[in-house]
Protein backbone atom coordinates (compact mmCIF):
# COMPACT_ATOMS: atom_id res chain seq x y z
CA UNK A 1 0.00 0.00 0.00
CA UNK A 2 1.32 3.45 -1.27
CA UNK A 3 1.53 5.93 1.21
CA UNK A 4 2.68 9.94 1.01
CA UNK A 5 6.25 10.65 0.77
CA UNK A 6 6.68 7.01 0.04
CA UNK A 7 10.30 5.97 -2.43
CA UNK A 8 10.55 2.56 -3.84
CA UNK A 9 13.84 0.80 -4.54
CA UNK A 10 15.77 -2.56 -4.72
CA UNK A 11 19.08 -2.75 -2.94
CA UNK A 12 21.17 -5.89 -3.17
CA UNK A 13 25.01 -7.26 -2.48
CA UNK A 14 26.74 -9.96 -2.09
CA UNK A 15 26.58 -10.85 1.47
CA UNK A 16 24.77 -9.43 4.36
CA UNK A 17 24.97 -9.47 8.10
CA UNK A 18 22.16 -8.31 10.17
CA UNK A 19 22.57 -9.09 14.01
CA UNK A 20 21.15 -7.43 17.08
CA UNK A 21 24.12 -4.79 18.47
CA UNK A 22 24.05 -6.44 21.97
CA UNK A 23 25.00 -9.65 20.88
CA UNK A 24 27.85 -8.40 18.93
CA UNK A 25 30.42 -8.72 22.30
CA UNK A 26 31.85 -12.48 21.37
CA UNK A 27 33.85 -12.66 18.48
CA UNK A 28 31.30 -15.30 16.62
CA UNK A 29 28.49 -13.40 14.81
CA UNK A 30 25.50 -14.53 13.47
CA UNK A 31 22.97 -13.06 11.28
CA UNK A 32 19.29 -13.22 10.94
CA UNK A 33 17.34 -14.55 8.25
CA UNK A 34 15.86 -11.15 7.27
CA UNK A 35 16.73 -7.74 8.04
CA UNK A 36 16.58 -5.50 10.83
CA UNK A 37 14.10 -2.12 10.57
CA UNK A 38 17.64 -0.62 11.76
CA UNK A 39 19.55 -2.09 9.04
CA UNK A 40 17.38 -0.90 6.42
CA UNK A 41 16.75 2.92 8.32
CA UNK A 42 20.49 2.59 7.81
CA UNK A 43 20.43 1.84 4.12
CA UNK A 44 17.70 4.53 3.53
CA UNK A 45 19.47 7.27 5.17
CA UNK A 46 22.59 6.69 3.19
CA UNK A 47 20.56 7.48 0.24
CA UNK A 48 19.01 10.79 2.17
CA UNK A 49 19.43 12.12 5.40
CA UNK A 50 18.02 14.94 7.10
CA UNK A 51 17.75 15.65 11.07
CA UNK A 52 14.48 17.18 10.85
CA UNK A 53 13.11 13.99 9.10
CA UNK A 54 13.19 10.68 9.96
CA UNK A 55 12.78 7.33 7.68
CA UNK A 56 9.65 4.38 8.22
CA UNK A 57 10.51 0.75 6.75
CA UNK A 58 6.76 0.01 5.37
CA UNK A 59 7.33 -3.01 3.79
CA UNK A 60 9.84 -5.41 1.93
CA UNK A 61 9.95 -8.40 -0.69
CA UNK A 62 12.66 -10.87 -0.24
CA UNK A 63 13.83 -11.13 -3.66
CA UNK A 64 16.44 -13.61 -3.50
CA UNK A 65 15.93 -17.29 -2.02
CA UNK A 66 17.19 -16.92 1.97
CA UNK A 67 20.80 -18.59 1.92
CA UNK A 68 23.68 -18.28 4.31
CA UNK A 69 27.49 -18.97 4.68
CA UNK A 70 29.74 -19.20 7.22
CA UNK A 71 33.31 -17.61 7.20
CA UNK A 72 36.76 -17.90 9.14
CA UNK A 73 37.69 -13.82 9.87
CA UNK A 74 40.42 -13.00 11.69
CA UNK A 75 38.69 -9.57 13.22
CA UNK A 76 41.24 -6.38 13.90
CA UNK A 77 42.12 -6.37 17.50
CA UNK A 78 43.36 -2.92 18.37
CA UNK A 79 45.81 -4.33 21.38
CA UNK A 80 46.72 -6.96 19.33
CA UNK A 81 46.51 -10.95 18.45
CA UNK A 82 45.78 -13.26 15.85
CA UNK A 83 41.90 -14.54 16.88
CA UNK A 84 40.00 -16.25 14.60
CA UNK A 85 36.65 -15.83 14.26
CA UNK A 86 33.53 -17.53 12.74
CA UNK A 87 30.72 -14.98 10.60
CA UNK A 88 27.36 -16.22 9.04
CA UNK A 89 26.34 -14.20 6.71
CA UNK A 90 23.01 -14.10 4.22
CA UNK A 91 24.64 -14.79 0.84
CA UNK A 92 23.26 -12.90 -2.25
CA UNK A 93 20.66 -10.74 -0.65
CA UNK A 94 17.99 -8.50 -2.46
CA UNK A 95 15.37 -6.67 -1.30
CA UNK A 96 12.34 -4.50 -2.71
CA UNK A 97 12.06 -1.87 -0.34
CA UNK A 98 9.28 0.90 0.53
CA UNK A 99 9.60 3.70 3.14
CA UNK A 100 8.81 6.94 3.40
CA UNK A 101 9.57 10.01 5.97
CA UNK A 102 7.94 11.94 8.77
CA UNK A 103 9.07 15.25 9.87
CA UNK A 104 10.65 15.27 13.39
CA UNK A 105 8.74 17.31 15.40
CA UNK A 106 10.81 16.64 18.19
CA UNK A 107 13.35 18.94 16.70
CA UNK A 108 11.13 22.04 16.86
CA UNK A 109 14.71 23.98 16.09
CA UNK A 110 14.17 22.39 12.49
CA UNK A 111 11.04 23.61 11.43
CA UNK A 112 11.96 25.58 8.95
CA UNK A 113 12.80 22.64 7.33
CA UNK A 114 10.03 20.85 7.00
CA UNK A 115 9.22 21.12 2.79
CA UNK A 116 7.41 18.12 2.55
CA UNK A 117 7.48 18.10 -1.39
CA UNK A 118 11.50 18.96 -1.63
CA UNK A 119 12.50 16.55 0.48
CA UNK A 120 10.62 13.85 -1.39
CA UNK A 121 11.73 15.32 -4.99
CA UNK A 122 15.34 15.09 -3.20
CA UNK A 123 14.96 11.53 -1.86
CA UNK A 124 13.45 10.45 -5.24
CA UNK A 125 16.35 11.50 -6.99
CA UNK A 126 19.03 10.28 -4.59
CA UNK A 127 17.22 6.75 -5.28
CA UNK A 128 17.97 7.32 -8.52
CA UNK A 129 21.83 8.15 -8.38
CA UNK A 130 22.40 5.11 -6.09
CA UNK A 131 22.33 7.20 -2.69
CA UNK A 132 24.57 9.94 -1.57
CA UNK A 133 26.98 7.75 0.44
CA UNK A 134 27.72 4.46 0.50
CA UNK A 135 25.43 1.35 0.92
CA UNK A 136 26.05 -1.37 2.97
CA UNK A 137 23.88 -4.23 4.39
CA UNK A 138 24.55 -4.88 8.24
CA UNK A 139 27.82 -3.98 8.25
CA UNK A 140 30.47 -2.15 6.31
CA UNK A 141 31.55 -5.23 4.61
CA UNK A 142 28.72 -5.66 3.05
CA UNK A 143 28.68 -3.32 0.52
CA UNK A 144 25.54 -3.19 -1.32
CA UNK A 145 23.92 -1.20 -4.23
CA UNK A 146 20.58 0.84 -4.69
CA UNK A 147 18.53 1.04 -7.61
CA UNK A 148 14.69 2.32 -7.79
CA UNK A 149 12.13 0.30 -8.90
CA UNK A 150 7.95 -0.31 -8.75
CA UNK A 151 7.22 -2.30 -5.49
CA UNK A 152 4.18 -4.34 -7.05
CA UNK A 153 5.77 -5.39 -9.75
CA UNK A 154 8.58 -7.11 -8.51
CA UNK A 155 8.42 -11.20 -7.82
CA UNK A 156 9.74 -12.31 -4.63
CA UNK A 157 10.83 -15.50 -3.88
CA UNK A 158 8.02 -15.98 -1.09
CA UNK A 159 4.99 -14.28 -2.87
CA UNK A 160 2.89 -17.57 -1.91
CA UNK A 161 4.38 -18.04 1.05
CA UNK A 162 3.23 -16.88 5.11
CA UNK A 163 6.18 -17.47 7.44
CA UNK A 164 6.23 -16.42 11.50
CA UNK A 165 9.76 -15.72 12.64
CA UNK A 166 10.83 -15.60 16.23
CA UNK A 167 11.20 -12.64 18.77
CA UNK A 168 14.21 -10.74 16.80
CA UNK A 169 15.66 -6.78 16.92
CA UNK A 170 13.64 -4.28 15.26
CA UNK A 171 15.31 -0.83 15.54
CA UNK A 172 17.63 1.18 17.91
CA UNK A 173 15.50 3.89 19.36
CA UNK A 174 17.21 7.28 19.44
CA UNK A 175 15.99 10.13 21.52
CA UNK A 176 15.87 12.34 18.29
CA UNK A 177 12.69 10.62 17.72
CA UNK A 178 11.47 9.14 20.61
CA UNK A 179 11.95 12.86 22.87
CA UNK A 180 13.58 10.80 25.88
CA UNK A 181 17.50 10.61 26.66
CA UNK A 182 17.78 7.20 26.03
CA UNK A 183 18.98 4.76 23.60
CA UNK A 184 16.42 1.90 23.33
CA UNK A 185 16.54 -1.41 21.69
CA UNK A 186 13.21 -2.50 20.22
CA UNK A 187 11.99 -5.98 19.13
CA UNK A 188 9.37 -7.80 17.45
CA UNK A 189 7.60 -11.01 16.16
CA UNK A 190 7.79 -10.38 12.31
CA UNK A 191 5.96 -12.38 9.67
CA UNK A 192 6.08 -12.88 5.81
CA UNK A 193 2.36 -12.32 4.92
CA UNK A 194 1.94 -13.25 0.78
CA UNK A 195 5.44 -12.57 0.24
CA UNK A 196 5.72 -9.54 2.29
CA UNK A 197 7.18 -8.93 5.70
CA UNK A 198 4.95 -5.49 6.75
CA UNK A 199 6.91 -3.74 9.49
CA UNK A 200 5.30 -1.97 12.63
CA UNK A 201 6.61 1.28 13.59
CA UNK A 202 9.02 2.23 16.43
CA UNK A 203 5.94 3.75 18.42
CA UNK A 204 4.00 0.15 17.96
CA UNK A 205 6.98 -2.10 19.31
CA UNK A 206 5.78 -3.15 23.15
CA UNK A 207 9.03 -4.93 24.26
CA UNK A 208 11.72 -2.27 24.53
CA UNK A 209 15.55 -2.15 26.37
CA UNK A 210 17.03 0.84 27.40
CA UNK A 211 20.58 1.05 26.82
CA UNK A 212 22.51 3.98 28.42
CA UNK A 213 21.48 7.69 28.22
CA UNK A 214 21.92 9.54 25.19
CA UNK A 215 21.86 12.77 24.09
CA UNK A 216 20.41 14.56 21.12
CA UNK A 217 22.82 15.83 18.74
CA UNK A 218 22.32 19.43 17.88
CA UNK A 219 21.70 21.14 14.78
CA UNK A 220 21.16 24.55 13.02
CA UNK A 221 20.71 25.19 9.52
CA UNK A 222 23.20 27.62 7.67
CA UNK A 223 25.79 26.22 10.34
CA UNK A 224 25.97 22.30 10.74
CA UNK A 225 23.78 21.44 8.65
CA UNK A 226 22.08 22.58 4.94
CA UNK A 227 18.55 23.65 4.46
CA UNK A 228 16.44 21.88 1.91
CA UNK A 229 15.82 24.56 -0.24
CA UNK A 230 19.29 25.13 -0.38
CA UNK A 231 20.02 21.66 -1.57
CA UNK A 232 16.83 21.47 -3.73
CA UNK A 233 19.18 24.07 -5.89
CA UNK A 234 22.40 22.80 -5.50
CA UNK A 235 20.88 19.16 -6.74
CA UNK A 236 18.73 21.48 -9.54
CA UNK A 237 15.52 19.06 -9.00
CA UNK A 238 13.09 19.85 -10.90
Amino acid sequence: MKKRNQIEFIVSGEYALFTDPLSRIGGEKMTYQIPTASALIGVVESIYWKPSIYWVIDEIKIINPIAMESKSIRPIKYKGGNTLAQYTYLLNPAYAIRAHFEFNFNRKDLSEDFNEEKHHNIAKRCVKKGGRRDIFLGTRECQAYVEPCEFDEIIGYYDTINLQFSPMLHSLYYPSQSGREQLEALFWSPKIEKGIIHFITSEQCTLRKEITDYEVSTFEIGKNMQSVDALFIELGVE
